[in-house]
């Protein structure tokens, strides 16, 4: 690191868990945000500020008036740019040593093959389920750690699913790919504000301890946040031998 860096960088070094070691390690790692809506806009920019070396942002849509209220990220000025475009703007400002490599797309089987070999960690932060199997499948296949979160309502959760460990279950280990769930979204049933970037924060918290290899993220827990009641619970999950994805006959 250099004295600018040593600088921008100094409350982390303080850390014992982090320190020089860490931080370098942050510095040359290469993190994918699929999604760059409520979720992303909280995790991407604590990933960019903590000094992820390189990100990668993945999303096909365009900034709507709609987006403000929660996804903060963006601006009113960046209104009808796409998504990744506004997300880069925003990240670079926050912090020009860093790469952020934009891709305006749906996320696909094609693309996250071509991109995970070369990445350290994905996090999600998409908004539909058929998209997190998807994204669940790649992970497992090249085994990439997966940082999952979602937010509807007041209702939140994140799990870590991380592929090296033989015994982190997979996110289709909790929803079988195999059922079929009705897809809701923001636009029809709500949601609460901060809770995308409380999620997020979240999100962006547990991949640098994945990234860093400190403290215990939640690989076998899933958190969930109740924003009514402030209520945090964590649920066990195991891995399913059965399991369609990552199961002994999968």
């Amino acid at each position: 690191m250099n004295d600018e860096q040593l600088l921008r960088y100094s409350r982390h070094l303080l850390l014992e868990d982090i320190d020089v070691e860490g931080q370098e390690k942050l510095l040359k790692t290469h993190a994918l945000i699929i999604g760059a809506g409520g979720l992303g806009s909280a995790v991407a920019p604590y990933l960019a500020a903590a000094g992820v070396g390189h990100i990668t942002l993945v999303d096909h849509d365009d900034v709507e008036l709609t987006n403000l209220q929660r996804q903060i990220m963006h601006t009113e000025s960046t209104i009808g740019k796409s998504k990744v475009t506004s997300g880069k703007q925003f990240l670079q400002q926050l912090n020009s040593g860093i790469e952020i490599e934009t891709i305006q797309s749906k996320a696909n089987e094609a693309l996250l093959d071509e991109l995970l070999p070369s990445l350290d960690i994905v996090l999600d932060c998409t908004d539909n389920f058929s998209t997190r199997q998807l994204i669940n499948a790649s992970c497992v296949k090249h085994l990439k750690p997966l940082v999952s979160g979602s937010a509807l309502r007041f209702d939140g959760q994140v799990s870590v699913f991380d592929h090296r460990n033989a015994i982190s279950p997979c996110y289709g280990c909790i929803f079988s790919p195999a059922e079929t769930f009705e897809e809701v979204s923001c636009a029809s049933m709500g949601i609460f504000s901060p809770l995308v970037g409380i999620i997020g924060a979240i999100q962006a918290a547990q991949a640098l301890q994945v990234l860093i290899g400190f403290g215990e993220p939640l690989v076998g827990r899933m958190l969930l946040w109740n924003a009514r009641t402030t209520q945090v619970d964590q649920i066990r999950i195991a891995r399913n031998p059965d399991c369609p994805v990552c199961g002994e006959h999968h």
